[in-house]
């Protein structure tokens, strides 16, 4: 297991590299133990993997889900190369360890033990490990479109699945909900001229700043949640101009609001378009406009279901948490299962330099997800 966890961090998942490399591997891993499984390609370097471990189908299928990708190792000095896995005190470094890759091993290495064990199962396992968690959803978002193809991976879920099983890093919490994600890029154009005769352009730049100036007054109208809190709205990123004796003709920013259950993002969208079209109205020359960049909704699974209740009593918990965070467990929610994150790792390590995974916690990964399989499925 432990080698198999090196090498899905070596694969080096990057939206630059692709997912292909680890959903081979992945597949591999399952072959070892006589298990099937299909890798979907596109883009030559884009993949996701989906098995399905066929039983007597007397009760629903379980869905376990993960994510391959990762995100870049950034700028800032790795004490260990960020792709090379390194193993020291009982730990592994590298990008990706907690998110997700750890939970990818334990869970590969818990359904191959259940399927060597010989369990007769009564109920589907269907793993599916998915490209572009990080950036855009593509996989999840192809899953469940193809989720009515014959011949899909996925088919059985046509039968009902019991569950949903998002193996995120929650330190073996179980999170129920997490707040929506809506980034927006705003974009304004201008006309270049000669930076020594700005009179004859239109600053970009300068129309930003009139944007800008609106969002610093808007607030998102929204009512807190119990679990969730309040919505959030940070501008990110912005870019524009070309040379230092040119006047702008564009400017971008970047911006990335978390929302509640109970908000609609159109209606955001909505409030961006009326403030631009204010501007609009209040100067001749003002050219800008809004697009969605990203668009998940909030999760929020009901705690008193069976599901719930009874994964809670598999993994030793008596609550379930909310995080601020944001995963794929939306699109699921869409299949009319109830949808839990669970996994091993610290949420607080992912995105970092030096991520590390513990190898104790991959292990014992391992066993409270073959506790999981055997509870619903045996």
């Amino acid at each position: 297991m432990k080698q198999f966890l090196q090498r899905l961090i070596q694969a080096e998942t990057t939206a630059q590299k692709g997912e292909l490399a680890a959903a081979e591997i992945i597949a591999a891993e399952l072959n070892r133990s006589g298990i099937e499984s299909r890798i979907e390609t596109w883009d030559q370097t884009r993949a996701n993997v989906i098995a399905r471990i066929n039983s007597t189908r007397r009760r629903k299928a379980l869905l376990f889900v993960c994510h391959l990708d990762v995100v870049g190792p950034g700028e800032t000095q790795w004490t260990y190369p960020p792709f090379a896995a390194v193993e020291t005190d009982g730990k592994i470094y590298g990008r990706g360890a907690a998110d997700m890759k750890g939970c990818i091993a334990a869970v590969v290495t818990a359904i191959r033990q259940v399927v060597e064990s010989g369990t007769q199962l009564q109920g589907d396992i269907i793993l599916f490990g998915a490209a572009g968690e990080e950036t855009d959803s593509c996989g999840a978002k192809r899953f469940v479109d193809h989720r009515d193809a014959i011949g899909h991976p996925s088919a059985s879920l046509r039968a009902g699945l019991a569950g949903v099983v998002v193996t995120e890093p929650t330190e073996f919490e179980v999170v129920t909900a997490h707040r929506g994600l809506l980034w927006l890029e705003v974009t304004t154009e201008g006309k270049a001229a000669h930076g020594s005769t700005p009179h004859l352009g239109v600053n970009a730049i300068s129309s930003m700043k009139s944007v800008l100036d609106e969002l610093e007054n808007y607030k998102i109208p929204f009512e807190p949640h119990e679990l969730l809190g309040n919505c959030s709205m940070s501008i990110n990123k912005i870019a524009g101009g070309q040379a230092i004796n040119i006047v702008p003709d564009k400017c971008t920013i970047a911006v990335d609001i978390r929302t509640l259950p109970t908000q609609r993002h159109q209606d955001i969208v909505a409030d961006f378009q009326r403030i631009l079209a204010k501007l609009r109205k209040g100067n001749s020359q003002f050219v800008g406009e809004v697009s969605i960049i990203r668009d998940v909704q909030a999760l929020e699974t009901d705690n008193g279901c069976d599901f719930v209740r009874d994964f809670c009593s598999v993994v030793g918990r008596n609550k379930t948490k909310a995080v601020g965070f944001t995963t794929d467990g939306p699109y699921f929610a869409t299949l009319g299962a109830p949808v839990v994150i669970f996994g091993l790792g610290k949420s607080e390590l992912c995105h970092k330099p030096d991520e590390y995974i513990d190898l104790s916690d991959v292990e014992k990964a391992v066993e409270y997800y073959k506790n999981i399989i055997l509870r619903f499925l045996a």
